[in-house]
């Protein structure tokens, strides 16, 4: 029997009374859905939510109505043994299931289309195959798709012998294969990275290239490389830096404008203090540089910004999170002050994040901190680590890379060896972008933060745990409708589901 709770609260602000409603639903729990599971909450089909669950050999989807009522369990047998990297495409009326597994020394990956009802509409096609080496990494197949769910990718990267060997394959959403191409150039793993595979909805495949003049040094070369769907050569386009170092990209695509977006703080001189952000717009329609901007962040910001310490270091443990896109081509980026230590031994620092691969990567990128996806506790090693996930800097940037506006939501968190209750999520309603974050350690109390086009920042009432036991997980929350959330959280050591309608 699922829980409704309908919560009302009052608020009162320097204006007149407003009244704001929250309806918070929350899931059974199933017995061997412990912390040791892991999740996908895949989204709403026909007005039923789907979410996949995996504890080592077993999958399963589950299925639940409007009131968040267990419809039917499905297992997902057809799964082989050593399969992982499973990702999902969701459609209005059904989704597919693209995943990989190995046999012997061949990896295969798979897709599979299925309706709401988490039954199988064909059965799975292969899509690839690889030979790997014995004792090779396996997880080298991922998965892309445009904005508008139209074109899909399949790529493969290898590095070995100083190589990068990329392979892609474009589908359309029917999974009809458009174009298939390979990508051989030299390759120096400790000097260059290639990140953020982005696809766009005209099929073209953007990500960024970073070069380091020495190993753990920040980056002082930056490029983008495109390619056309029906094209079987690659494009680079190098960025000025101006002589500035920079580390962190990250890159969008604005679809509307037909544009590609790519941020990074900067430094003046390698491994010192960020002090801005460097905005590079590319037209892509005419191929050739829309826009491209250095923007100094001043001590106001930062003195609002920081935690602790002098104010030309207060930025300098800021990770870019989310870059979201405005109609006229203008984007709110927001960007979390991160840090962890290992108790008793030295801190880890912003390089430790950005260089060492020692993490949860695959081989071929560095280690980002943010993942957004749910890690069982303690997972990847038996070293006890606190993890600090602190205030919030939101910036907003004009379609030529002027900064407009910045704000601040304070926050301060922190747990021991999980990070699973720590961060935040961001919901899109109407004007406004919604903040989403545990308050206290207790994590039962959400914290809702609106802030609109102009950058005013509105507090809502607070998301609070109706029975004492439950535990919410904000930061891998997803949103299903125009004004819904499911966000996971957690009872007696179990794992379920609580769907927030704002």
């Amino acid at each position: 029997m699922n829980r409704i709770y309908h919560l009302l609260f009052v608020l009162l602000f320097v204006a007149p009374l407003s009244l704001c409603a929250q309806t918070v639903t929350i899931s059974d729990y199933e017995r061997e859905d412990t912390r040791d599971i892991n999740f996908d909450i895949i989204g709403k089909i026909n007005n039923h939510i789907l979410v996949y669950k995996n504890i080592r050999s077993n999958h399963k989807i589950n299925i639940f109505d409007k009131d968040m009522n267990t419809l039917e369990t499905v297992r997902l047998d057809f799964i082989p043994e050593r399969t992982f990297n499973i990702d999902f495409i969701l459609y209005p009326d059904f989704f597919y299931m693209i995943y990989q597994y190995q046999k012997g020394s061949i990896l295969h990956c798979m897709a599979v289309k299925m309706n709401a009802q988490a039954q199988k509409i064909t059965d799975p096609v292969e899509l690839d195959t690889t030979r790997i080496p014995v004792m090779s990494e396996n997880k080298i197949y991922s998965t892309i798709y445009s904005e508008d769910r139209k074109k899909i990718m399949i790529f493969k990267i290898q590095t070995r012998y100083q190589k990068f060997n990329m392979q892609t394959l474009l589908f359309d959403d029917a999974l009809k294969l458009i174009n298939k191409n390979r990508h051989l150039i030299d390759y120096n793993e400790r000097k260059e990275s290639y990140d953020n595979f982005l696809l766009g909805n005209d099929g073209y495949l953007v990500f960024t290239y970073a070069k380091q003049s020495g190993n753990r040094d920040n980056s002082d070369g930056l490029g983008l490389v495109i390619k056309a769907p029906l094209q079987n050569s690659f494009s680079y386009q190098d960025i000025e830096l101006n002589e500035k170092y920079i580390d962190e990209v990250k890159l969008k695509i604005d679809n509307r404008n037909n544009r590609v977006i790519v941020n990074t703080f900067y430094y003046q001189k390698n491994r010192g203090s960020i002090e801005g952000l460097f905005t590079f717009i590319w037209d892509k329609a005419n191929g050739k540089t829309y826009a491209s901007q250095f923007t100094a962040l001043n001590d106001s910001l930062r003195a609002e910004a920081k935690t602790s310490g002098l104010l030309r270091f207060a930025l300098d443990e800021f990770f870019i999170r989310q870059i979201i896109v405005k109609a006229d081509g203008g984007f709110i980026l927001t960007a979390e002050d991160f840090t962890s230590d290992k108790r008793g031994n030295n801190d880890f620092n912003r390089y430790d994040y950005l260089y060492n691969p020692y993490a949860l990567s695959s081989g071929n990128y560095y280690y980002n901190p943010y993942t957004g996806y749910y890690r069982p506790l303690n997972s990847y090693n038996n070293q006890s680590i606190r993890y600090y996930y602190d205030n919030i800097m939101i910036l907003s940037i004009s379609k030529t890379g002027q900064l407009d506006w910045s704000k601040v939501v304070h926050k301060s968190q922190f747990d021991d060896n999980e990070e699973n209750f720590l961060s935040f999520s961001t919901m899109t309603s109407g004007s406004e972008i919604h903040f989403l974050f545990n308050e206290d350690r207790k994590y039962q109390v959400v914290s809702d933060q609106g802030i609109s086009a102009d950058g005013t920042i509105k507090r809502y009432a607070t998301l609070k745990s109706p029975q004492k036991g439950y535990e919410f997980m904000p930061s891998l929350s997803k949103q299903v409708g125009s004004n819904q959330m499911i966000i996971p959280c957690t009872y007696r050591n179990n794992i379920c589901f609580a769907k927030v309608e704002f």
